[in-house]
């Protein structure tokens, strides 16, 4: 007795068990109903012919400015920059204004992005000095995808720069926590080499010791409380040697900008434009990253997508903001990389699929297979595209890879069964759930 799926992927080279398959794909509602040969008997057929069908694309490290800065960004508008890029999931942090580091705001954010979020998502608690009687009370809260500690000043007013706070914080939360990492201590000791007019002294401020002195500290603390901690956008190569040697207690991060851009250039093309925290580097801690990518040390890939105001951007460094936005090119990037061969399908497919759902525990998601969820990203490893500021779909209204000629872009995102995003358009409004851990 035949089936009625409520959508068939015909025809595609469908990434499953770590290898590229050609097969058809039936689902039923939000659910992978059956992998193999499927006869036409469904409402709806998607032609897949000579594209690749991965698992949807998770980026674990978004800033969408709601509630506080919604001129940037706010939910609708991050979420849709996200599916416009073949991104299904997101992790949103908490460094808002008010911060989302208490039950109240928590939820007050989740109600914020019912039915207005293109994409599924799961939100950060923030951290404080304040409220680490709470952190033993995230287990279980849905849509909840860990705790972040900001242990270096950056966008917002969440700080747990003492050592002892930090202590505190990663040992007493129930959830992982991700944690930017740079040394608040070095940072003021070092606003010496800030100069102003000129963003080229932004690392030199926010040098490679104010990382890896932070780095060395927390990876310390989850060592000592035998706690899983994952470190945000690791810049140095110092870190990348560091953490390759404590993978016990720690997973890590790099973002596509890291991988792309490196100083002096960006610095000399892009000024203000390029600066976020931490850094870009120079080079040498460039390459030394792409070590860390080629030989699997690094644990997963996110955007850090956090837009500003091209007039705030333009602002005389150090008063022009640090952040840049990314949801919607991270994917697109990491393909031209594929292309050309500074990474493997594989390896992406770990950082943005797999690993992050290993890693925090999100249920039902990261694999093309039955019974899983129906959330599905769809590439043409051969379309070329050029990346543009009008093609943004962030408030912001700009990228740092203007102009940009990538080869590899999505095509389709598929969210809890339905056709989110065809062909560079938004098909279907809002209705991402939240993540279950």
């Amino acid at each position: 007795m035949s089936e009625n799926y409520s959508l068939i992927i015909k025809n595609g080279s469908c990434y499953i068990n770590g290898k590229l398959e050609k097969t058809d794909v039936a689902l039923v509602n939000n659910k992978i109903k059956k992998i193999g040969k499927i006869e036409v008997n469904g409402s709806k057929v998607l032609d897949a012919s000579n594209k690749l069908v991965l698992p949807g694309i998770i980026d674990t490290q978004t800033h969408f400015r709601e509630p506080g800065s919604t001129d940037r960004e706010d939910l609708e508008s991050g979420s849709r920059a996200a599916v416009l890029g073949g991104v299904t999931s997101v992790f949103e942090m908490p460094n808002t204004n008010p911060p989302t580091s208490n039950l109240i705001e928590f939820e007050k954010k989740l109600n914020l992005a019912k039915n207005r979020m293109h994409c599924n998502y799961a939100f950060y608690f923030g951290a404080t000095p304040e409220n680490v009687d709470q952190l033993s009370k995230l287990k279980g809260l849905k849509g909840c995808c860990g705790v972040k500690l900001f242990a270096g000043s950056s966008t917002g007013k969440l700080l747990v720069d003492k050592e002892a706070d930090i202590e505190k914080v990663i040992s007493q939360s129930d959830r992982i926590v991700s944690i930017h990492s740079e040394d608040e201590a070095i940072l003021n000791l070092r606003k010496k080499f800030i100069k102003e007019g000129d963003v080229h002294s932004h690392p030199e401020w926010r040098n490679t010791e104010c990382a890896i002195s932070s780095t060395r500290r927390v990876v310390k603390i989850a060592e000592r409380y035998n706690k899983q901690i994952h470190v945000l956008h690791v810049t140095t190569k110092e870190e990348v040697d560091f953490l390759a040697m404590h993978k016990k207690n720690v997973t890590f991060e790099i973002t596509p900008q890291h991988l792309t851009l490196y100083a002096p250039d960006c610095y000399d093309k892009l000024g203000t434009f390029v600066q976020m925290n931490p850094p870009i580097r120079t080079k040498e801690h460039y390459d030394r990253l792409w070590v860390a990518v080629k030989n699997s040390i690094v644990d997963v890939l996110g955007s850090d997508h956090a837009p500003h105001s091209k007039e705030d951007k333009n602002k005389k460094y150090p008063a022009s903001p640090s952040g840049m936005p990314g949801v919607q090119t991270i994917l697109p990037i990491m393909l031209n990389h594929i292309n050309n061969e500074k990474l493997s399908l594989e390896q992406l497919i770990k950082l943005m699929c797999e690993n992050p759902c290993k890693i925090f525990g999100i249920q039902n998601k990261g694999y093309i297979k039955e019974g899983f969820d129906a959330d599905l990203t769809i590439i043409d490893m051969n379309k070329e595209q050029t990346i543009n500021n009008k093609m943004m779909a962030s408030k912001c209204g700009w990228t740092p890879f203007n102009n940009m000629v990538v080869k590899g872009f999505p095509v389709a995102a598929i969210i809890n069964g339905k056709i989110v995003m065809s062909n560079g358009k938004v098909v279907t409004e809002g209705f991402g759930q939240p993540l279950e851990f």
